[in-house]
């Protein structure tokens, strides 16, 4: 289980569903409303609204909510007015830890991810204090049968990406920021809409967790995510399989 992906891996361990289903559809909201504050209304002129929307889709977002959210955060009036964050630190055992918020409130904000690291044992940092271990990558994201693997992997290198990962759970396009969207329309254009498109960290090195680190990372990927400023979390740990089935068990 790599850290970039910690995400989709815990959703299981949930219990509580329809809170969850409530803080994604919060977290979809504010970036659709930073998104069309930030560029044009349109999705079609706006790759990242348009990427914003599929999420969105892709998590069953009622269309009405969607362009309710559009429409809100075009009209330039009410609502309210968020701003990107970052957040950098270390979790138990050394492990890098870049947390992305969505706020209108940073003080909030920086207390609760402050307070989180601290009772989890571990530590807020400055701003570029881990980013070195990870790279900025767009990462744009087919179901496996949407094409054959020799397709996606042409189809990716007309379009200028890096490179493709192919597995029995899909294909996984990789591009360098500045090429993202480029990618990402070249691909939607052939295939058609991704199942998730979007910048992401991914760390060039990673942490190694036996039983006991596993269930503390975990404990403090958890906290950072239960709060609604919260958008993204990434970390550079891997759990072994083995660990992994007994953590779920």
């Amino acid at each position: 289980m790599a850290g970039h992906s910690q995400f989709k891996n815990i959703m299981h361990r949930k219990g509580a569903q329809d809170a969850r289903r409530g803080r994604i559809f919060a977290r979809l909201i504010r970036e659709i409303t930073v998104a069309a504050r930030n560029g044009l209304p349109d999705p079609a002129a706006n790759p990242r609204l348009r990427a914003a929307v599929a999420a969105a889709r892709q998590a069953n977002m009622p269309k009405d909510t969607v362009d309710r959210a559009v429409r809100k955060a075009s009209g330039g009036t009410g609502g309210d007015d968020y701003v990107e964050v970052r957040y950098e630190g270390y979790g138990p055992a050394g492990v890098a830890v870049i947390v992305e918020a969505l706020t209108d409130n940073r003080n909030r904000t920086a207390s609760d991810v402050r307070a989180a690291f601290s009772k989890h044992g571990g530590v807020l940092g400055e701003t570029n204090s881990v980013a070195f271990l990870f790279t900025r990558r767009g990462i744009v994201r087919y179901p496996r049968e949407a094409a054959g693997e020799e397709a996606m992997l042409e189809a990716a290198i007309e379009a200028g990406a890096d490179d493709v990962a192919t597995t029995p759970d899909g294909h996984e396009v990789a591009a360098a920021p500045d090429a993202f969207f480029a990618v990402h329309d070249a691909l939607e254009a052939r295939f058609g809409a991704p199942e998730t498109a979007r910048l992401e960290w991914r760390p060039t090195t990673s942490v190694t967790l036996d039983e006991e680190r596993a269930r503390a990372v975990l404990k403090l990927l958890d906290a950072l995510e239960e709060s609604d400023d919260v958008q993204n979390v990434y970390a550079n740990f891997d759990i072994p399989d083995a660990v992994m089935q007994t953590l779920s068990g």
